[in-house]
């Protein structure tokens, strides 16, 4: 029970707002995780009610889902058509990869030269449990790991600007990214190359990072453009 001094307004009881931020995130990853793994191919108009009904949730929440994920450049919101899965061309595609790769050699030269020996650390066990995940054929769970580890190694460089542009760049390209783990070649291949990142983040080799950074984006870029219109 609340107690106030006498003559003040007895303050609220603290209520917990957690349920309702939780529900937004829920909705926001489970819509990410259907474009993600083309469960909503590119181009897809959003039933919210079948979505909703799926998910089971109504269509407030759902909406301010969708205008978040919209946000991302994951969705369109197109007049009269509704929300649309944003189809990317292969120009579009090629050019913010190539964005990336830039921001990611920049960062990793830097990183090399402040990381702290925890943070790499922190890279190491992101890659433990990312190979862990490729050991048992688990491609949602490999893919968001491996996003993860770009992430953290551009946060590493400790360029605020930098790591918001390669955010949003990152999520941009989530389904394209996830398309080139598909096929155990393709999927092999793009671990090896994770395997090479880590070997040589771990020896502070800048170069040698920055250059296995490039090869490994380049390679992204082979795997995914026959799978994209022009």
């Amino acid at each position: 029970m609340s107690t106030a001094t006498l003559g003040e307004p007895a303050p609220l009881d603290p209520q917990p707002r957690i349920a309702r931020h939780s529900l937004h995130d829920a909705i926001v990853i489970a819509l990410r995780d259907m474009i993600i793994k083309g469960d909503l191919p590119p181009g897809t108009r959003i039933n919210e009610g079948q979505i909703g009904a799926q998910l089971g949730v109504s269509r407030t929440p759902l909406r301010e889902a969708i205008k978040f994920v919209a946000s991302e450049g994951l969705i369109e919101l197109v007049p009269s058509r509704g929300a649309i899965v944003k189809k990317f061309t292969a120009k579009e595609v090629r050019d913010t990869m190539y964005v990336l790769r830039r921001l990611e050699q920049m960062a990793a030269v830097q990183a090399c030269a402040i990381a702290s020996d925890e943070g790499i650390a922190r890279i190491r066990t992101l890659h433990d449990r990312m190979i862990d995940r490729y050991r048992h054929g688990d491609r949602l769970a490999y893919y968001k790991l491996n996003q993860d580890i770009h992430t953290a190694t551009v946060a590493l460089a400790d360029n605020a600007a930098l790591s918001d542009v390669h955010a949003l760049l990152q999520t941009r390209l989530k389904r394209i990214r996830f398309v080139g783990h598909e096929g155990p070649e393709k999927w092999a291949n793009a671990v090896a190359e994770h395997e090479q990142m880590m070997a040589a983040f771990e020896a502070r080799d800048a170069e040698k990072l920055a250059e296995v950074i490039g090869r490994h984006l380049d390679q992204a870029w082979e795997r995914v453009k026959d799978s994209l219109p022009d």
